[in-house]
């Protein structure tokens, strides 16, 4: 799921792109990915874009008259961008005709998970707030309130967007690695130098991505759009070494995701337990990086 550096870029990118363009059309191939009904679609078409930034982990672009498009790519959706004077692709869930060129939204998979809402002004805006805190803007005090405002695993916290705005799976993992803390190290646990670490330490993260994708946004329209990036320290990198102690990154695998950390680093050298292999394995689990690698030798023929 694009989080907030990828955010950041697509709306950087768009921004150039939109701003002051008229919106033409909207067509839909699928009639669910438009999630309002009320202003209806026909209200937006012919408005000016006023503006195009981050809402959370949305795109949203502003019309004329204080109406929104807020986009949610979720898991697998992207988006492409397409000049007036080339034809837009006709694979995408969705096509927003503007007067400067077509804004082509595609989603891997079969699963149709992302939405278009329609919104008409502030208040409308304002009801599709999660609450979570924008890291890069808050004080350490709202921080250290949103951590502490429920008990759960760092990992969960940090991706909750009723408690942190934008931050998913990948960066989570990349902020509890800089930060040198286990995913799963309750919040309620937490002391007051864990939290301001673990607040400098998204902070960073977050600023360094942003700065190096919007770069690359500035010279052209972003195209790969991922979760696994050349430069993350653990996360997409399992088993491969970890860049500040070199011990191999571990994950934990759950639903659809996976979370990556690294044992020396963040766990003083335990191997946390994965609910499937743990399941499978029972007394014989790993304790440390030193049983895992004898159980491998075990393993091989």
């Amino acid at each position: 799921m694009p989080e907030i550096p990828d955010l950041e870029s697509y709306a950087l990118a768009l921004r150039p792109r939109l701003i002051g363009a008229r919106l033409e059309t909207v067509r839909m191939k699928n009639p669910f990915f438009l999630r309002t009904v009320d202003p209806p679609l026909e209200a937006v078409l012919g408005r000016t874009v006023t503006d195009v930034r981050r809402f959370q982990k949305r795109i949203l672009i502003e019309l004329e008259g204080r109406m929104f498009l807020l986009i949610h790519l979720m898991i697998a959706g992207r988006l492409h961008w397409y000049p007036a004077d080339r034809p837009g692709s006709r694979a995408g869930i969705a096509t927003f005709a503007f007067t400067s060129g077509t804004l082509v939204l595609t989603e891997a998979g079969t699963k149709r998970r992302a939405s278009l809402h329609l919104i008409d002004g502030d208040q409308g805006l304002a009801a599709m707030d999660r609450g979570g805190i924008e890291v890069d803007t808050a004080d350490l005090d709202a921080f250290r309130a949103a951590l502490r405002r429920e008990n759960h695993t760092l990992k969960r916290s940090l991706t909750d967007p009723r408690l942190c705005s934008g931050i998913g799976n990948a960066y989570s993992d990349e902020i509890l690695h800089r930060a040198r803390l286990s995913p799963l190290l309750l919040t309620a646990k937490l002391t007051d130098e864990q939290i301001e670490t673990l607040y400098n330490a998204a902070r960073d993260v977050l600023r360094e991505w942003t700065s190096r994708l919007g770069r690359n946004a500035a010279e052209s329209f972003p195209t790969k759009v991922t979760a696994f990036r050349e430069g993350m320290a653990v996360h997409g990198r399992y088993r491969q070494p970890c860049p500040a102690c070199g011990a191999p990154v571990q994950r934990i695998v759950y639903a659809e995701n996976e979370c990556n950390y690294c044992p020396s680093c963040q766990t003083q050298g335990r191997i946390l337990a994965d609910r499937a292999l743990s399941r499978l394995l029972r007394e014989d689990w790993p304790r440390s990086l030193e049983e895992l690698e004898e159980l491998r030798s075990r393993a091989k023929p």
